[in-house]
Parts: structure tokens; sequence; C-alpha cells
């Protein structure tokens, strides 16, 4: 008896702890996807107490700047009118650091700050050195005599006077450094003296010099702490909700975040949106595909084929126009109205013409495209490599002799890809609070559900067998009954008494 009792006890123990189970899963199930909510949204806040406030000050991923020159190999046939050879130098790659200064949180919901750069040459990841010496279209003759095509006869004299004493050419042999970092050029100095606003360079002339050892501008930004829905959306650059650099409104618009961090929670149909101070210009990149990093799950976003499609092809970009071929975008109008294009690397996803019109380029999607992996549910960069290309539009002018017999072409610089990926301990911090542990509790709710739902089962199971026939025999004969005595008319003892005949004579 004292055992039957136990049994019941312990079933009607794991039945109650079953119970505690199946609740405790259920509750979890509607619950704790709003926990994990409420931890993200309070997390990537650009906040001081946020988890995620750190990573945004001073960004843990190593950057690198990879930068591939085009080398002109028949500079003195391009003068006589043919076309073009480039052979691509490079990668020359630099250690890119940054860290935000003058953080300034505001009583409307912003934070400006300044983001600091700086360049460090990386040799053993360059194929080649600082010193290398390349050949590359001089950009202060070529764009001056752009510059100069309209204006009188005396006065393109007077600048081909000024070239001539200065031994300026169509062409110029510097090194990887000048060209980077800038180099001393008497042009300069007689540009600053005479027209000091017309230039922004003082001193020395390099395509990077502004870039290192400086920052892009103030920063003004939403923070989310009370309107959440608009977190890490540029408010202000340097003061201003809209450039002047183009010829429509929509074109001047900031537009997006600064490029670091993105609102949290996306889905295939968001898009990527952000302002770069260095394209003069806001960019958005679209939804391709589902991904993996470091086992971190990832939304890849890449560049439209619209995005430098000139006017006729996207009418929204007409007001980056003046346009050539669709596929280059013209930023004369923010970089001292030198002919200056931006693209895609090697032209791609450009008009044909283009890449047709210069030997040695090859476009190709796999090393030429850029995109970016952002981990969809708090908006945080895995992993990027954004690649552009600088090209300088020339043709000869007449009245200017050191242009030559130039065929008008765009002429590719330089292509550049700014590259980086989460690695390391914070990457290891970030896969285990916004990955791990999300994970484990969201099994470990259907876990709890299925445990608890076997262990109900077990109560269930012993009243239905405690209840079943103690004996599964045949009924027990009345002859072992206690009391019972024999009938004389029992089968055992059947004669003629009870009516049966003992035999036949009978």
């Amino acid at each position: 008896m004292g055992g039957r009792s136990g049994a019941r006890w312990a079933a009607a123990a794991l039945g109650v702890l079953g119970l505690l189970c199946a609740v405790l899963g259920a509750v979890m199930i509607a619950l704790v996807p709003s926990l994990i909510e409420q931890q993200v949204v309070k997390n990537v806040r650009i906040n001081p107490q946020s988890l995620s406030f750190s990573m945004w000050k001073e960004i843990p991923v190593p950057f690198y700047l990879s930068v591939y020159f085009f080398e002109v190999i028949n500079p003195n046939e391009i003068l006589k009118g043919e076309k073009p050879l480039v052979q691509e130098r490079g990668p020359y790659v630099y250690r890119e650091f940054r860290h935000k200064v003058n953080i300034t949180f505001n009583p409307n919901d912003t934070v400006s700050f300044r983001e600091h750069r700086r360049f460090q040459f990386q040799p053993d990841r360059s194929r080649g050195s600082e010193s290398d010496y390349i050949v590359l279209p001089n950009i202060l003759v070529l764009s001056a005599a752009m510059m100069m095509e309209h204006q009188s006869s005396s006065l393109k004299l007077l600048l081909t006077l000024a070239f001539s004493t200065f031994g300026e050419r169509a062409f110029m042999n510097r090194t990887v450094g000048e060209v980077m970092w800038g180099y001393e050029d008497p042009l300069v100095n007689l540009i600053n003296k005479y027209f000091p606003d017309a230039f922004p360079f003082k001193g020395k002339f390099g395509l990077f010099s502004q870039m290192n050892n400086s920052d892009s501008g103030v920063f003004t930004v939403f923070t989310g702490m009370q309107n959440f829905s608009r977190i890490h959306l540029v408010d202000k650059w340097n003061g201003l909700s809209k450039v002047s650099y183009w010829h429509s409104e929509g074109c001047n618009m900031i537009n997006g975040t600064s490029g670091q961090m993105w609102p949290p929670f996306m889905t295939p149909e968001s898009s990527l949106e952000f302002y770069s101070p260095e394209a003069c210009r806001s960019m958005k990149l679209i939804y391709k595909e589902q991904g993996v990093f470091e086992g971190i799950p990832t939304y890849r976003f890449v560049a439209p084929k619209t995005l430098f499609a000139n006017g006729s092809v996207y009418p929204p970009n007409e007001g980056f126009c003046p346009c050539l071929e669709s596929g280059i975008q013209n930023v004369s109008t923010c970089r001292f109205n030198a002919p200056m294009f931006l693209s895609h690397p090697h032209f791609y996803n450009a008009d044909p013409v283009l890449a047709e019109a210069v030997l040695g380029l090859h476009p190709n999607p796999e090393e030429h495209s850029l995109f970016l992996d952002i981990h969809p549910v708090t908006g945080i960069p895995m992993n990027c490599s954004v690649k552009l290309q600088l090209s300088l539009y020339i043709k000869a002018i007449r009245g200017i002799g050191q242009t030559g017999k130039i065929e008008p072409v765009v002429l590719p610089l330089l292509w550049f890809g700014e590259s980086g990926a989460m690695e390391g301990e914070p990457l290891r911090t970030f896969y285990r609070q916004l990955v791990l542990v999300p994970k484990v509790l969201h099994y470990a709710q259907y876990v709890l559900l299925a445990l608890g739902g076997a262990l109900l089962l077990v109560p269930i199971v012993y009243q239905v067998r405690s209840q079943g026939p103690k004996d599964s025999g045949s009924p027990p004969s009345p002859v072992t009954q206690p009391g019972w005595a024999p009938s004389p008319c029992t089968p055992l003892l059947e004669d003629s008494v009870c009516g049966w005949p003992t035999s036949p004579s009978a």
C-alpha cells in the first residue's frame, strides 16, 4: 500500500513540475521577443549608459583604405590624339583610425560631434611603397585648361605662359605619397595669391591631403532617447539641413545616417541611406540577400544601378547634371570646379562606352561592386567594402598648347576601397550578447514547453493504469469460494437421482 501511495505522489509531483515548465515556456514565447526588443532599443541609443556607446564613440573595427592608381602608359600618344592606355598599380593600403571628438548632447534629442581620422601606411598589406613613381594626368593643369575653355584668347595665352614658366605639363610623374598627401606646386601658390578663395588647398596639393589628420565636418544626429524612430538619422551637417551643390531640392537633401550605424529591426524592404561629405551627397543602398558573418545573421545591401545614372536614365538624378554618359557623377561643383567624376571602379555598372574609350579597364562585379553587411536586429555593420573611382574629364583646349590634341575622354585617376570587418573581442562580445543569448532563450522556451507537455502526461498515464482490472484471467470458480457446499445436482455427481439415466437399460 505504501509503494502505491508513493508512486501516486511522484506522479503528481511530476505533473505539477510539467505544468510549471509548460506555463514558463508559454510565458517566454509571449514575452521574450518583446524583452529582447526592449534591450536592443535600450542599448543602441546614443547614450553614455548604453552598451553600444563606446563602439559608436570609437569604432573598434579596423578600417583599411586601399588605393589603386591608373598609371598612364602612353602620355605622349594621348597628346597626339590616341586612345589612353592605363595600367592598374596597387593596392597601397592605409590603416584608418577614427574616433569622435567634441561630443555635445543637445536638448532637442540630438548629439553633435566631429569624427577625427588618421591614416597610417601598411607596407605588409601593400603592393609597392609610397616612394613609387606613377605617371598621372596633371590635375591642376588640365582642370585649369578646362576652366579657361570659354575665356578670351589673351587669358588663355597668359595661362599657357604661366604653365611654361613653371614647367607644368599635361602629365606628371609623382610619387604615391605626393599624389596622396600633397606636393609643393608653384601653380597652387600663384592661384592662392591672386584668387585666395578659389582653391581649398594651401601650400600643398594632394588628392587625400584634406582627409588625413582631419575630420569631415560637424554631424548632428538624433540619439533616439526621445523619439526612437529617428535614431542615428542626420539632423544637420555643418549646421545645414541641405547642401547647395546641386540643381534640385531632392539632390541637395541630407538624408539617412552618418554612415556608421542604422536604425534597428530591419526587414528586406529596408534601405540603407547615408550622407557622404566626400561625395557631397546622400546615397541609398538596397537589400540584396541574407547572409551569415562569423555566425551572426546579416543583410547585405548593395548599390543600385541607378546610383550614378544620369538624368536621362534615372530622372531623379537630373539635379546632379550636367551629365555625360550614364554611370558617372559630375562632382565638379563640390570639387573646386575641376571636371571630376565619381563612379564605380573601372566604370562598373556604367555605359560601356566609357570603359571602351580607355585601354586597360576590366570592370567586373566581384572586384568592383560595393556592399555593406548589417546585423538587421541592431543596425550595426559587421562587414563592409565601399569602392569608388575618381576620374578626370580631359580634352584639347584651343589656345592652350599644353593640352595638345587630346581627344575628349573621362580618364580614371584612381579607385579606392574602404573596408572593415568586426573581429576579436568586440565580435565575441557582440555574438555572445546579441546572438547567442537570444538564440538560447529562443530554443529554451520551446524545450520547456515540450518538457512540460511530456511531464504532464505522467500523472494522466498513471491514473489510467491504476483504474484498470486487477487480474486479466477468467473469473473465480464457485468451488473456491468459502462456505460453498456441493449440490446433489452438480455435474460432478450426475446420476439417476438428478433425472439423467446412468445406463441405456434404465
